[in-house]
């Protein structure tokens, strides 16, 4: 019967300890702790692994005096991903918990455990080894550590010669499960936030790309009419951008790309919205910004390119310039779901009167700008 009691207690704080993880990662994903988080999310943290192993207390098993569960598991967690800080936090809430359940004998080794556990996670996790010989060697100790103590306080032979083997099978399987269990769900987020970065960002210069553009657009349709707000539209190409990368090769056309994607969010706004559509075609989105103001950045953008120097691998210098057309709702454009096209038309007027020039759409006739 006591046999039973202690695998089943144990494999429950197993079984609890993994669903209070699960919970943990999905409730931190965006901001996981680590040894550089700063001190309010330590501290937190720290709160955190304190609750989980006073749950874990709950569902503890009891013999005698002395009850014997998984609540060293989430100190060393919080021990070996943010340090002592949010250990230590963490140990004197199980402390706390202890004397709650009960101030005896059994108690104060209780304390002795927790204490020594967590000064020897703090201390290994910080030392240059693999991380699963690191985590080998904490839960080694605790086991250890716990041994000692366990055997002193439960006399009965018969117990001790099943409990011990027991409690060390799982509690290295509750160490290395909680590890693994943290760490995979870390690099799942860690790829979905990546995959989710990259379906609205462009690889190469790190602009919105065409995806992240039409969905910010089509909200912009939504809601610009409403508001009584000017919204302008920029529509740039690079001129003679083929002959560039016949000339220099398309590595020396990417680093002309990215320098220019940097160009392009020095000169606008901090929240105009700049998107590389494809290719050497990128957009520039106005917001609440008149025509006249347009032409003034669109200017700005059309002279900063044309007197940057673009550096190519073998260190040559080269330069280029760029076409620029815009549409503004409503100024230049009395329906705004006509912006895009208007836009692309003042572009083409550009490119079609000499290039390196800034073209204006006005009711749907473009109008070259000279400056």
């Amino acid at each position: 019967m006591v046999i039973k009691m202690i695998i089943k207690q144990l494999f429950s704080n197993l079984a609890i300890l993994s669903s209070l993880l699960f919970l943990y990662i999905q409730l931190t994903n965006t901001s996981p702790l680590k040894r550089s988080s700063s001190l309010n999310r330590k501290l937190v943290m720290g709160i955190s692994g304190g609750l989980f192993s006073n749950i874990l207390m709950q569902y503890s098993m009891q013999i005698g005096n002395t009850i014997i569960d998984l609540r060293h598991v989430p100190v060393i967690l919080v021990a070996y991903y943010g340090g002592s800080i949010p250990a230590l936090i963490a140990m004197v809430m199980v402390i706390i918990g202890r004397f709650i359940i009960g101030i005896n004998t059994s108690s104060y080794l209780a304390v002795i455990l927790i204490c020594t556990i967590t000064a020897a996670a703090i201390y290994i996790s910080k030392r240059k080894l693999p991380k699963k010989t690191k985590i080998l060697l904490i839960l080694t100790f605790s086991n250890v550590i716990f041994s000692v103590l366990v055997s002193y306080l439960l006399k009965d032979p018969s117990t001790l010669l099943f409990l011990l083997p027991t409690y060390w099978i799982i509690s290295y399987s509750a160490g290395f499960i909680s590890f693994y269990i943290v760490e995979y769900l870390r690099r799942s987020q860690a790829l979905f936030d990546r995959y989710k970065s990259e379906s609205a960002t462009d690889g190469l210069t790190g602009l919105n790309n065409v995806r992240k553009f039409d969905e910010i657009f089509n909200d912009l349709l939504r809601t610009i009419p409403n508001n009584n707000e000017k919204l302008s539209l920029l529509y740039l190409d690079i001129d003679f951008f083929k002959k560039v990368n016949d000339t220099y090769g398309h590595q020396n056309g990417d680093i002309i790309l990215k320098d220019l994607g940097k160009i392009l969010q020095e000169s606008v706004r901090s929240f105009d919205i700049v998107s590389r559509n494809g290719g050497e075609e990128f957009t520039v989105i106005l917001l609440d910004c008149p025509v006249d103001r347009a032409k003034e950045i669109s200017e700005k953008i059309r002279k900063a390119v044309e007197d940057h120097e673009f550096t190519l691998t073998d260190g040559q210098i080269i330069h280029i310039t760029i076409s620029i057309g815009i549409a503004c709702f409503n100024d230049t454009t009395d329906d705004v779901t006509s912006l895009i096209e208007d836009a692309d038309s003042a572009l083409y007027m550009a490119k079609k009167t000499g290039r390196n020039r800034v073209c204006v759409s006005e009711n749907i006739k473009a109008v070259k700008i000279t400056y």
